[in-house]
């Protein structure tokens, strides 16, 4: 071991001593604070700075670049394309604090904000040169100025000599962070990609152009740097086909993409290249679980493996769950069975409009036929599917025969879409009035789902159908019978400052029965 000293702020200005080396053994010597100006030349690896105010043995830090470069790995890893751990090994010269091995528990609590943090390093360590004595590795970054120490007092509470001395600390891979890795090994000033969505063992990952050649060796650093990642693969192409899924390409790791997964207290179980699924949708999964409430029905029209139907299910609603996706209809019966709702919803392999038209069509003619005028639960029809969804509203144009319910009774929709307008809110609304050929601006509102990409958002538009789509052979006449739908809402009023333009959440008014 080095003790190296330099002189600091105040001390400065006063003494001018060369910092030299001392002998191994000499190392760690403690001196007395009263003694200090006499002991210096013999061991100048501490000293004071003021005894009214801290001290340090280190340098001060003279920009921040060098405690930057202090925790970063070495240079020569730049470029490198295969992984190799043995390139990392750095020595970097940190501040130690030594104190009795009996009272380290008791002062660590207080020393956290100094005591040094680094993936896979003890932040105590023996003494080498005294059994009865530990040394607490602190943070340079924190030491390094003359107020290093806000911990005075505990110190001499504790009968702590708060002199600091310097420690040759070796780092290798397992103690650099993946940013840290990344940012070494790609070239310099480019993107660092150390997010990722995790989808139980397997980091899914969406690699830029630049960060291809590296492909590989960021795979294998999610692993690592990753407790429970097994498995690290990079998306190749967009959701664009019939299924949602995506081409994948494995980066590093075990292939195997059956997976499980915890979403908001509840598993799905899947085979993640083969359906679609999105970690980053937990939140609105719940939201739209919150709006219902028990006795509640659901239509989901493209369900996936459950993420929807599952949670609403276990608030005791009937449930239609359908998905075009062989695979995720494999699937979701998997995972009702899984978490016990099989008996509560009915799964369906079908195209989206015929799922629209049959079986939802069916069920909406006994939920909102005059033998079921004393009905107090709602319906709901959730359609996720941002790409296209809105094209499926045309399904329910003259959906239904018959005379039409009460306005409180027509179901609520939620359906989903993709906008890169300037005022995304606007622009989705008119889309889907420009599918149903009507105007939502009375009884619609806009919730922001998620930013997807730079100027694309993801949507979700709630409205509740108008009798005049719904039903066939309605017009306008219709206010001989009744109110129009609209006007007997009482969104009228909650909604007539802002036409619900607003990216809002939906609220009370919208989905509950007068």
């Amino acid at each position: 071991m080095r003790l190296l000293w330099r002189p600091s702020g105040f001390l400065r200005r006063l003494l001018k001593v060369e910092s030299y080396r001392i002998a191994e053994s000499e190392s760690l010597i403690p001196l007395a604070w009263t003694s200090l100006i006499e002991k210096l030349n013999k061991a100048p690896g501490i000293f004071l700075l003021d005894q009214r105010r801290s001290f340090s043995t280190m340098p001060e830090i003279e920009t921040s670049q060098n405690q930057d470069e202090l925790f970063s790995p070495p240079s020569h890893v730049r470029g490198m394309t295969k992984l190799d751990r043995t390139a990392f090994k750095k020595t970097v010269t940190i501040p130690v604090l030594k104190v009795r091995k009996e009272i380290v528990n008791k002062l660590m609590r207080s020393l956290k904000r100094v005591a040094l943090q680094r993936p896979g390093i003890k932040r105590v360590i023996e003494d080498p040169g005294d059994e009865a004595s530990r040394l607490i590795m602190l943070d340079p970054s924190k030491m390094f100025t003359d107020d290093s120490f806000e911990e005075l007092g505990i110190l001499k509470q504790l009968n702590v000599s708060p002199q600091i001395s310097k420690y040759n600390l070796e780092l290798t891979y397992e103690n650099f962070k993946s940013e840290e890795v990344l940012r070494a090994v790609l070239p310099e000033g480019q993107d660092v990609t150390s997010g990722f969505s995790r989808v139980g063992h397997i980091a899914h990952l969406n690699l830029r152009d630049h960060q291809l050649p590296f492909k590989h060796l960021i795979g294998q650093v999610m692993i690592d740097k990753n407790p429970g990642i097994t498995s690290a693969v990079n998306k190749i192409n967009n959701i664009d086909n019939t299924y949602r899924n995506f081409q994948m390409e494995l980066l590093s790791g075990e292939e195997n993409m059956t997976t499980k997964v915890r979403e908001n207290n509840y598993t799905y179980e899947f085979d993640f290249s083969k359906v679609y699924w999105n970690p980053r949708l937990s939140t609105e999964h719940s939201r739209i679980t919150e709006l219902l409430k028990p006795g509640d029905v659901l239509f989901d029209v493209f369900a996936g493996v459950g993420p929807f139907a599952i949670p609403v299910a276990k608030k005791n609603c009937t449930v239609f769950a359908n998905d075009l996706n062989p695979e995720s209809h494999k699937w979701l019966l998997h995972n009702c069975k899984l978490n016990k709702v099989d008996q509560k919803v009915k799964v369906f392999n079908l195209d989206g409009k015929d799922f629209l038209q049959g079986p939802v069509r069916e069920e909406l003619m006994q939920q909102l036929g005059p033998l079921s005028k004393e009905r107090t639960h709602s319906v709901h029809i959730v359609m996720n599917l941002p790409a296209k969804a809105i094209e499926f509203l045309g399904a329910f144009k003259s959906l239904l025969d018959g005379q039409p319910c009460g306005s409180e009774r027509l179901p609520i929709i939620h359906c989903y879409s993709f906008s890169k307008n300037a005022n995304p809110a606007k622009d989705v609304q008119q889309q889907a009035e420009a599918v149903l050929d009507t105007s939502l601006d009375a009884c619609s509102s806009v919730h922001l789902v998620r930013n997807v990409a730079p100027n694309k958002e993801m949507l979700c538009i709630t409205f509740r159908i108008p009798a005049a789509i719904l039903y066939k052979n309605q017009t306008l006449n219709l206010e001989k019978h009744e109110e129009p739908p609209l006007k007997r809402q009482r969104t009228d009023k909650s909604f007539s400052k802002e036409k619900s333009n607003c990216l809002d959440h939906v609220t009370e008014n919208v989905l509950s029965p007068d």
